[in-house]
């Protein structure tokens, strides 16, 4: 079995309805499993986390972060992705 390569996937904004599935959408359509969520909403403050598999994606991973940038434009919210070793390396001490 091969060794899951995961990234971070991060939404932030105002809330509205459909944010969860809209990007959970586009996460299956480009051939990407969710392995954890957590999200939160706070005074209308949408705040999510996803750890996601990007093993074996149907496209390259910067057509994945442009797909997820329009996605957040047209939600009116701020996605990011990030490659999980970057993640890490920005966040040790």
């Amino acid at each position: 079995m091969a060794v899951a390569s995961k990234a971070v996937v991060t939404v932030l904004g105002f809330d509205r309805k459909g944010i969860i599935a809209k990007v959970s959408g586009v996460l299956y359509e480009r051939g990407i499993n969710i392995l954890d969520i957590s999200q939160t909403i706070l005074d209308g403050f949408f705040n999510m986390l996803m750890v996601v598999d990007i093993s074996d994606p149907t496209c390259t991973f910067d057509v994945l972060q442009s797909d997820l940038q329009a996605l957040g434009e047209e939600l009116g919210v701020q996605i990011r992705i990030q490659k999980n070793e970057i993640f890490e390396a920005m966040h040790q001490i």
